[in-house]
């Protein structure tokens, strides 16, 4: 790497859109309004028990981080910010719905900023658009920006935080065959073996990635859907160890059932990658696999980056919640109410619920401002309203989200991040099954 490649990288990872950072601009848009003032009510549906409740948790965590550091820096225009949280425990759409309604019915919530909730069908934008409150959501699913598509200007005010599932399927394919290309991994043949779990998420991940396979010439070894959840993974392996693939996804997400399939793989590994989803970024994978997840990987399309402009955010949650604390999920929402509230501020303020053309205005703001957070660019696509993808969706990383891949390479540590090179700090490592 050249000094001028270094400059550009430091350039980009730590000046971002913001220049100065949120607080500063929220600060100089705070200058001019008078303090006080009721407080802004911000709702959360979030799954607070169940099978997702390791990241509600964090979730809520990462609002009242926000919130803290908003508050502190004279809250939006003045009036501080107050969070509320509906438990959607094991989610769906009825609970999720009803939650959502509650937080504006009980709370005159000006905003709703969720994680995720599975198996909703999307129909929190709905709710949204019937009460006029501003929505942004972390479910990553194409499910939103289609429905957004039927009609923009009733779900005007509904943003998804971060690039739609789809993009995972092009972005492992991707990822893989800048391994070969670059001589880290030899594969022993061009198979791949696609598990999905029975959710909308991981199957649209899991099609993405068959239905391109050709393309980055790979072909399907196996392509079978297992409960969600599940910890019984005994048929599925010897399916795979009856014709062993070079690389096999896994794109079910839930960490504990996910290091149980490493537990149960080691006990006769194939000589193949193991990618899985999003589950190996959360304490529980570590905690329960051990030393059987070295090795493994797994990407997220929104996660806080490594880098010298998170620092700040990283030293300052682990410390409030502890050594394990994930903040690679508490970032969502920390960053979700960060760029809602510059936004409200640059608007004018926040609308009640019902304030349809203050929350428009907020809305606008919203899709105008390229937001530098702890997780990168979010720059709003029009065609759908969600993160752009960076490196498959958008060539250009100062417009993009990064895809991100990363290895747990010694379960005692943090995992590293290994892909795209540009925010990359450790190589990609052979998982120590991998013998040949």
């Amino acid at each position: 790497m050249t000094g001028k490649d270094v400059l550009n990288r430091r350039s980009l990872l730590q000046g971002g859109a913001l220049g100065a950072g949120s607080a500063a601009m929220l600060g100089a848009l705070n200058a001019r309004a008078q303090t006080g003032g009721d407080p802004i009510a911000i709702g959360s549906a979030l799954p607070m028990s169940g099978v997702a409740a390791a990241d509600g948790a964090e979730f809520r965590r990462g609002l009242e981080l926000a919130a803290e550091e908003i508050n502190a820096a004279g809250g939006i225009l003045g009036r501080p910010v107050t969070i509320h949280v509906e438990d959607t425990a094991d989610m769906g759409a009825d609970i999720v719905t009803q939650a959502m309604q509650r937080l504006i019915d009980r709370h005159d919530c000006s905003a709703i900023i969720n994680g995720y909730n599975v198996g909703t069908n999307m129909v929190e934008m709905d709710v949204a658009a019937d009460n006029d409150v501003i929505f942004v959501h972390y479910n990553t699913l194409i499910s939103h920006n289609e429905k957004f598509l039927t009609d923009p200007d009733r779900y005007y005010g509904c943003f998804q935080g971060d690039p739609p599932e789809y993009w995972y399927g092009p972005g492992f394919l991707l990822f893989l065959r800048n391994l070969i290309d670059t001589g880290q991994w030899t594969p022993p043949n061009n198979k791949i073996a696609i598990i999905p779990s029975a959710n909308e998420y991981s199957i649209v991940i899991a099609n993405a990635i068959r239905d391109q396979l050709a393309e980055f010439g790979f072909e399907l070894s196996l392509y079978e859907t297992v409960p969600f959840p599940t910890s019984q993974w005994g048929p599925t392996l010897a399916r795979l160890r009856q014709d062993p693939p070079a690389a096999i996804a896994v794109t079910h997400f839930l960490p504990q059932d996910l290091a149980q399939f490493m537990v149960q793989f080691l006990a006769d590994p194939t000589q193949s990658l193991i990618y899985m989803q999003y589950g190996p970024s959360l304490p529980a994978f570590r905690e329960i696999g051990q030393e059987a997840i070295n090795g493994t990987l797994y990407s997220t399309v929104v996660g806080c980056l490594p880098d010298d402009f998170s620092a700040n955010f990283r030293e300052t949650y682990r410390a409030k919640h502890g050594p394990t604390a994930a903040f690679l999920t508490g970032s969502q929402t920390y960053d979700g109410l960060w760029h809602y509230a510059l936004s409200a501020a640059i608007a004018g303020g926040p609308g009640a619920p019902f304030d349809g053309e203050q929350n428009r205005r907020v809305a606008e703001a919203m899709r105008r401002l390229i937001y530098r957070g702890v997780n990168g660019i979010y720059r709003v696509d029009l065609e759908g309203q969600s993160g752009y993808c960076y490196p498959t969706q958008i060539g250009d990383p100062s417009l993009g989200m990064a895809h991100q891949f990363i290895q747990h390479q010694d379960y005692r540590e943090d995992p590293k991040l290994i892909a795209p090179a540009l925010y990359a700090t450790h190589d990609f490592v052979m998982p120590p099954w991998i013998t040949a």
